[in-house]
């Protein structure tokens, strides 16, 4: 079965919090927000005002009639790096190695072409070993590890640089 990819909706804002707050506790620690994800207002608002911003957009991946992912990219609004887009990913503990993670970024890199970026860049922390094996295999090239560039409660923590080419 494949991942519908969509465009976040302001009523898809609980589903998004529960994922975020879900993913974030896990042990693994891959969310860089240890204080918490926003609320579930203030998500649906973040959400609104996304729609209307060129540089920005939210997909979600909806998988057995749920939303099991969320990608967050937003393109550089600077004129000299306007071709630059970052990305930040999400999935769901029980939908890891079906595709939704390949998914997403696959809609986040039709929408960066759509919008003119010719580059994405992503930062995986370095024990997160299947997020790595996904970038590696869809194309995406280590560049670096960013030294104590998370600050996170427990501390610093490194991440690793990757881009991709469009």
């Amino acid at each position: 079965m494949t991942a519908l990819v969509r465009n976040a909706e302001p009523a898809d804002a609980a589903a998004l919090v529960r994922l975020a707050e879900s993913v974030g506790a896990e042990e693994g620690g891959w969310l860089i927000a240890d204080g918490g994800w926003r609320s579930v207002s203030e998500e649906r608002r973040y959400l609104k005002a996304i729609r209307r911003h060129r540089y920005a957009a939210v997909l979600v991946a909806e998988l057995d009639g749920q939303i099991v992912g969320r990608l967050s990219i937003g393109r550089e609004s600077h004129p000299a790096s306007e071709h630059v887009a970052d990305v930040g990913l999400m999935v769901a503990e029980g939908y890891r190695r079906r595709g939704v993670g390949r998914a997403l970024m696959e809609g986040a890199e039709a929408w960066a072409r759509a919008v003119g970026a010719r580059k994405i860049e992503l930062h995986v922390f370095p024990h997160n070993e299947a997020a790595l094996a996904l970038y590696d295999q869809i194309g995406y090239r280590r560049v670096g590890t960013r030294h104590g560039h998370f600050r996170r409660s427990d501390g610093y923590a490194d991440a690793i640089l990757m881009e991709k080419e469009l």
